[in-house]
């Protein structure tokens, strides 16, 4: 049975349409993470906050790129460890995936970052012994970092049907791109340069020993200061040297003198 109904004289598949319906995990995440951006090209890594995704925490996870086209898991749900059967944090995400997948997977990770763009995977998994087919969706949304950088991914992964024995790998079936809009933050700002007020020109250093001129003072300070200085300069006159003792500093009449009383004798 195909999935798909008539509008007008098109024929509409709702393949996609169902394909979110069972998954509404990653519908829930994108949800909450297109509040965030609020007309912004994406969120930051530290406005997210789990509690706002408390009912679907288990399949969201948070990628940190470390190389071009490769990320490593920083926090992930259970649903991710049941999958791998195995703690997953800080393994790269290319492990949830089968090798012939993971060159794609790379790509689109770049694209994601780069674009920047949201991207919806839909998944297929390996098949063998106590490993039933699983269908799965991987949804990933950009995230600036406290620097503004554009190194972090909120992302979902939901799979329907029993998990089995795991580790589980998938590979990629179909990939659907959102590209993003111009972000207010990254927008190029206009030079200003023209408005700007020069700066303030600061004295210039002098080397010691160098003239200080004393331009720019008052009339009459410049006045006295050179009269200081050509008093400075002025040879002092020198006293005659005499062979004649040098006078005594009391020889002078004193202010005291002696009265003799005859009468008295």
């Amino acid at each position: 049975m195909k999935n798909e109904y008539v509008v007008g004289d098109n024929v509409v598949s709702i393949a996609p349409v169902r394909a979110r319906t069972l998954f509404p995990a990653l519908s829930r995440i994108e949800s909450y993470w297109e509040a965030l951006r609020d007309g912004r090209a994406m969120p930051t890594r530290a406005e997210i906050d789990p509690r706002g995704i408390a009912d679907v925490l288990e399949f969201a996870f948070v990628l940190e790129k470390v190389a071009p086209g490769l990320a490593r898991i920083r926090l992930a749900g259970m649903h991710l460890n049941e999958l791998m059967a195995m703690e997953v944090r800080g393994m790269p995400i290319t492990a949830m995936f089968l090798p012939e997948a993971r060159r794609e997977l790379q790509r689109v990770i770049e694209n994601v970052l780069e674009s920047p763009a949201a991207v919806r995977l839909v998944l297929e998994s390996d098949k063998g012994f106590a490993r039933p087919p699983l269908q799965a969706q991987m949804m990933l949304l950009p995230l600036r970092d406290a620097e503004g950088r554009v190194t972090r991914i909120l992302g979902a992964l939901q799979a329907r049907g029993p998990i089995g024995r795991g580790p589980r790998r998938f590979l990629i079936r179909d990939i659907e791109t959102k590209a993003l809009g111009d972000d207010k933050l990254t927008r190029k700002r206009p030079d200003l340069s023209a408005y700007a007020e020069p700066a303030e020109p600061r004295p210039a250093l002098r080397p010691i020993g160098a003239d200080r001129s004393l331009d720019g003072f008052a009339p009459r300070t410049m006045e006295l200061a050179r009269r200081i200085a050509e008093r400075q300069k002025a040879p002092r006159p020198v006293r005659p040297v005499s062979d004649a003792p040098a006078a005594p500093a009391d020889a002078g009449h004193g202010h005291l003198r002696l009265v003799f009383d005859a009468d008295r004798v």
